[in-house]
């Protein structure tokens, strides 16, 4: 595992990296209200999430809060035997900060049964075990409290793939999904996030020592603005090549953007009907309220 100290770094233009920055007041607001919108015109009063102790469900944390009252936020610390404590102390703050309800609940015994019946299993599928169970646990008491879950997944990680499916990227509405992850430091920083958690190493916390960036092999601070460039101001990767990144690096994120696209769209129904799910029965998600 790349270590974020051997990655190189590009050099690029600050005015490139200035088109990421936002407004976060008016941001704030908008999330806000859009958490208390989704949630109350489909009859819910009440949202549930993981909260791992990082800055992504840090901030999903503080705007449920804020749309919905404290008192009707669930947070779930969902620890493996192998989770670092210091996850579970910074959850801890932003549920003391907060004064929301939690709950934590220990996966160790729940997926050490499928780790022992697959002696080959390797890291990757822990992971995936891991976040899938994770998620099992909050829909489960997504049903028992009455709320909708939370997601917690930012943009860059939506475009990069870097995420489970049906793991840590399910959930009924997702505040954060478009915002970059340097976008999320602003906001975070907005929020009064305990710094401790804006300034600690990005991970999923489901292998020891394991970060984001060194799984990537290169940092977010780099990889937003291309990835800005790509999707938001729909470059060519000729033109960003042009704009200062090493067609190696473009290469490498179009790729990781095109293979896991299967996670950002709903599950593939062949057309047999007149009518089919996903192809022209199409309505958005309150069409019936």
């Amino acid at each position: 595992m790349a270590q974020l100290a051997e990655i190189k770094r590009i050099d690029l233009p600050q005015k490139l990296r200035e088109k990421l920055h936002i407004d976060t007041d008016l941001t704030i607001q908008v999330l806000t209200r859009f958490v208390h919108n989704e949630l109350t015109k489909v009859g819910f009063q009440r949202a549930v999430l993981a909260l791992s102790g990082g800055i992504d469900s840090a901030i999903s944390c503080y705007l449920a809060a804020r749309a919905m009252g404290a008192e009707n936020v669930l947070a779930l610390r969902l620890p493996y035997a192998t989770s670092s404590s210091t996850s579970l102390d910074h959850a801890q703050l932003i549920i003391d900060d907060l004064g929301i309800n939690s709950e934590t609940i220990d996966i160790t015994p729940i997926v050490d049964p499928l780790f022992d019946a697959s002696p080959e299993i390797n890291a990757n599928r822990k992971g995936n075990i891991m976040a899938r169970t994770r998620m099992m646990a909050v829909f489960d008491r997504s049903a028992a409290w009455k709320a909708l879950v939370i997601g917690t997944s930012n943009k860059t990680e939506l475009l990069l793939g870097y995420g489970t499916i049906f793991g840590d990227l399910a959930s009924a509405i997702n505040p954060i999904g478009d915002l970059y992850k340097t976008q999320i430091r602003q906001v975070a920083q907005k929020l009064d996030v305990p710094q401790v958690i804006i300034d600690k190493a990005p991970s999923a916390d489901l292998i020891p020592g394991q970060t984001d960036e060194g799984d990537f092999g290169f940092a977010y601070d780099d990889v937003d603005p291309l990835l800005y460039l790509l999707v938001d101001e729909r470059y060519l990767p000729e033109e960003a090549v042009a704009a200062g990144f090493p067609a190696a690096f473009v290469k490498n994120v179009m790729m990781m953007m095109r293979t896991s696209h299967f996670k950002r769209t709903l599950p593939v129904i062949p057309k047999l009907s007149g009518r089919t799910v996903g192809h022209d029965f199409r309505y958005l998600r309150d069409w019936g309220s």
